[in-house]
């Protein structure tokens, strides 16, 4: 006998994705419905009875859908989704403090003759504020099971995990003649002795600021410098520990093991070649850490309210802006989430961007060129002269999204918005367990990318440098590898590419790297990594080896000058290098029409601005 199916379902901001987390910890896996690419999230819950199966959908306000997530979410619930069974039992998460804006939506739901439960959030928020409710005369005045939950901090779980198991005793609904009437919210609302709770004094006070149409864009500018300030020199002395550990892992192995090419391999190949990559793992865990505190505090909202001025004059909306945001940690999901905006044109256009906004596979390029080329000299208190130019990458990114969805709607994509509507939650103190829960997943998918696509680009990558392996007679050590990899076939084929690239000042083994970057751009870094740790025997960071390469005596060459690595950040911040945004893009736009002019258009232009950008810079 399968386990329950339980859908949870409720409005952006109202605790549910918290609770889904509560109920099911680490153990919550994401896919997708049959037939599309909308996020199916699920886990498995125990219960006092035995285990439940738990469905987070997408939020939705009502169950006339607007949006394509929420037009799944809708025909789930109605048990219309093909390939998909219909849920045993709905719970519906409501937030406590704002329970009259969800109570229509409630009744929507009540009217599908499932089994129904509320579960309401913020309870604890709501005493806190003055205000009350019933839930005993609230259950009776709905007709069905009423549980408060604060799913941060374990109250109320017991009492819903004992519900969860048997939705068939939740009861029949009272019927409800017409719930899109305010004479109905008010009864219910009446009838559970429901007391207001007052306005959050902290809220108001700081969204006089925050949401200042001038105020609130100098903030969100100071809060994207300090942003980036943080992930850049925070991260680092981890790097480096994780970097040297790494090293020291691949000198164990050419110790340890016979002068062979498989030592070889597993040390220069997957080691270096991976590690190069992983190394960078503390600056993805803060970038994802605080992306987590500016939504959980109820500060993302609110940069999206003030930013929507900005995004209606390029013809987009507040929305594009927060799929323009997730672009920063992927462009994968950035381009999934333009499914919550309702016009096509405008969602064209969004998805069309959001290959522009700094993804985090381009971070670890960043920072290697950065740390290696620009000094970190301090211009501003704690800003540093790097903190400031990988913000203007960033903002650079951001602003050429705009500018291109700019232009899109004022040609190809033009027609009018709809209207943004966007709940503002009160200010909260994040949540220590979903934070670690949310940076948890993030941090695992890139792992798992470093242990498939970045292994096998790695792997694939040694055996180009190696092969066929000839040197001549008396060379051994640096001076051996370096004519190995000088004459194998990775250095026919970058050399093959200098053509194009030699006005840009890049070498075979920038293009070499260039190549990978269409699997996963950060085989740039194990491009490099691989290269500089066979030519000057890998002593040291990559940084460093870089810089010696730059600097040294030692005779290893520079893939770059200062000029070309300039040019190489502005051409990875405007190149499509990525196989698997360009899938979701076709299969969001329904062709490979879009996506190739999107890949052709911005290869064109990452090329030219990189030219110009040298050609300044020398």
């Amino acid at each position: 006998m399968s386990p329950p199916l339980i859908a949870l379902v409720g409005s952006p901001n109202s605790g549910k994705t918290t609770l889904f987390n509560a109920l099911t910890g680490l153990r919550g896996k994401v896919g997708n419905y049959p037939g599309v690419t909308v996020d199916r999230k699920e886990g498995f819950v125990s219960t006092p009875l035995g285990a439940v199966e738990v469905v987070d959908l997408p939020g939705l306000y009502s169950l006339e859908p607007l949006s394509e997530d929420e037009r799944i979410s809708s025909r789930v619930l109605r048990g219309e989704m093909p390939g998909e069974a219909p849920p045993d039992g709905i719970v519906v998460v409501a937030d406590a403090t704002s329970l009259e804006r969800s109570l229509p939506f409630v009744a929507e739901v009540i009217g599908l003759g499932r089994p129904v439960l509320l579960a309401l959030t913020m309870v604890d928020e709501l005493k806190a504020r003055g205000g009350s409710v019933d839930l005993f005369r609230l259950q009776k005045a709905l007709g069905i099971p009423v549980i408060g939950v604060v799913g941060t901090r374990g109250l109320g779980m017991g009492d819903l995990k004992e519900k969860l198991f048997s939705p068939s005793s939740w009861g029949t609904p009272l019927p409800v003649a017409d719930p899109s009437t305010a004479a109905w919210t008010e009864s219910v609302l009446s009838q559970s002795s429901r007391i207001q709770p007052r306005p959050s004094r902290l809220t108001k006070k700081l969204d006089a600021f925050v949401l200042h149409p001038v105020l609130g864009i100098a903030l969100f500018l100071g809060v994207m410098a300090a942003f980036f300030q943080t992930i850049f020199t925070w991260a680092v002395p981890a790097m480096d520990i994780l970097a040297g550990l790494l090293d020291l892992a691949a000198d164990g192995v050419l110790r340890t093991l016979p002068q062979a090419w498989y030592a070889d391999l597993l040390a220069n190949g997957v080691i270096r070649g991976v590690g190069a990559v992983v190394a960078f793992l503390p600056q993805l865990a803060l970038l994802f850490g605080i992306l987590f505190l500016m939504e959980a505090s109820g500060y993302m909202a609110r940069a999206a309210f003030v930013i929507d001025r900005v995004m209606g004059a390029a013809g987009l909306e507040g929305r594009s802006f927060l799929s323009l945001l997730s672009s920063h940690a992927c462009a994968v999901p950035g381009i999934l989430s333009a499914r919550a905006i309702p016009s096509r044109n405008i969602r064209l256009a969004t998805i069309l961007a959001s290959p522009l906004a700094t993804c985090s596979a381009r971070l670890p390029v960043y920072t290697l060129l950065i740390s290696a080329f620009i000094p970190p000299e301090k211009i501003l208190g704690p800003f540093t002269l790097q903190g400031f130019t990988l913000m203007g990458l960033y903002l650079l990114g951001g602003v050429s999204a705009v500018l291109v969805a700019a232009l899109l709607r004022r040609g190809p994509l033009k027609g009018s918005s709809l209207p943004f509507y966007l709940e503002l939650p009160p200010y909260r103190a994040p949540s220590l367990w979903s934070g670690v829960v949310q940076v948890w997943g993030r941090i695992a998918l890139f792992l798992r990318r470093a242990g498939t696509v970045i292994l096998a680009g790695s792997v694939i990558l040694w055996c180009l440098l190696h092969f066929p392996g000839d040197a001549p007679e008396g060379l051994d050590g640096a001076a051996r590898n370096r004519h190995i990899i000088e004459n194998s076939l990775a250095a026919d084929m970058g050399r093959a590419l200098e053509p194009l690239t030699a006005p840009l000042g890049f070498d075979w083994r920038i293009n070499v790297g260039l190549i990978g970057a269409f699997g996963a751009r950060e085989l740039m870094i194990s491009t490099l990594g691989q290269v500089y740790a066979l030519e000057d025997g890998g002593e040291g960071s990559l940084r460093s080896r870089l810089g010696r390469a730059l600097h040294g005596p030692d005779g290893a060459q520079s893939a770059l000058d200062f000029p070309s690595a300039l040019a190489l950040l502005v051409f990875f911040a405007y190149a499509l290098l990525c196989l698997s945004t360009l899938a979701v893009m076709r299969r969001e736009t329904g062709g490979w029409g879009w996506p190739a002019l999107s890949f052709f258009g911005l290869l064109a232009l990452a090329w030219g601005l990189a030219a110009l950008t040298r050609v300044v810079a020398s």
